[in-house]
């Protein structure tokens, strides 16, 4: 059984069955534990299934269904999100903005004893779906096109406080974060004023490039992480404007 129909079988057994154990895998489709694994870890990079303990996990939630195949370089965001995960402490307050790097940063997120804050809908919903014990859902009039909560004139941004805030963006330049949906970036800028640490997720397509809004100055952002696929003359330049970049 090559690769390719391995993947679509296992993603068919959780579609109908939700979580399977590895050995369960082994057994169906007739391969060894290292295929098993490996399988296990390709799809959870691919942001197709969830790698938990000992098994695997379907991710069926508003959030595959809004970005279906839409999603770039997922495998880097992949990684991003699991290193973002890792600046998380026990107990903290976190604030998570909308997107697909939040959205699977969220996954890694989820049952840990974290407070979760955030307006994006499809978030929401799994971190509700898988149990998450303490989630602050912003509120505000629902915008169906980019599937958040937004107030007028920020008037609920401004009663959150946390101990870091993320955030993803269209470009990355020394002059600092952009973004395109001024929308969405004119709530996020009041969040980011009320969080202690903020820490900017690109993937390293974006860095480089000047597009829509400048959101935050460097100067501002405390952290950056990107993929190892960076261009090393950008990554430098950041770096010499003094900002503390993390590649994986």
């Amino acid at each position: 059984m090559n690769e390719t129909y391995r993947h679509k079988q296992l993603l068919s057994l959780l579609e109908e069955k939700k979580i399977l154990s590895t050995n369960e895998i082994i057994d169906l489709l007739g391969v060894s534990p290292a295929t098993a694994r490996r399988d296990i870890s390709k799809l959870h990079e691919q942001g197709k299934l969830r790698k938990v303990r000992n098994g695997a996990e379907a991710i069926e939630t508003d959030f595959t269904q809004f970005f279906s195949n839409k999603i770039n370089n997922v495998s880097e965001k992949q990684r991003i999100a699991e290193a973002a995960s890792k600046y998380c402490f026990d107990g903290a307050s976190v604030i998570l903005t909308a997107g697909s790097t939040m959205q699977l940063l969220g996954n890694h997120l989820c049952g840990k004893h974290l407070q979760i804050i955030t307006n994006f809908l499809p978030l929401t919903n799994y971190l509700i779906e898988h149990n998450h014990e303490n989630i602050v859902i912003i509120g505000g009039q629902y915008n169906k096109n980019k599937r958040v909560t937004l107030s007028l004139n920020n008037q609920h941004e401004n009663n959150y406080f946390a101990d870091v805030m993320f955030t993803s963006g269209k470009g990355f330049t020394p002059e600092g974060l952009y973004k395109t949906d001024m929308i969405l970036a004119n709530s996020e800028q009041v969040l980011a004023r009320k969080a202690h640490k903020f820490i900017a997720l690109v993937d390293s397509t974006k860095l480089g490039k000047q597009v829509g809004m400048l959101f935050s100055d460097l100067s501002e952002i405390d952290l950056l992480i990107t993929g190892r696929e960076a261009d090393p003359a950008i990554i430098q330049a950041l770096r010499e404007n003094g900002l503390e970049v993390v590649l994986v």
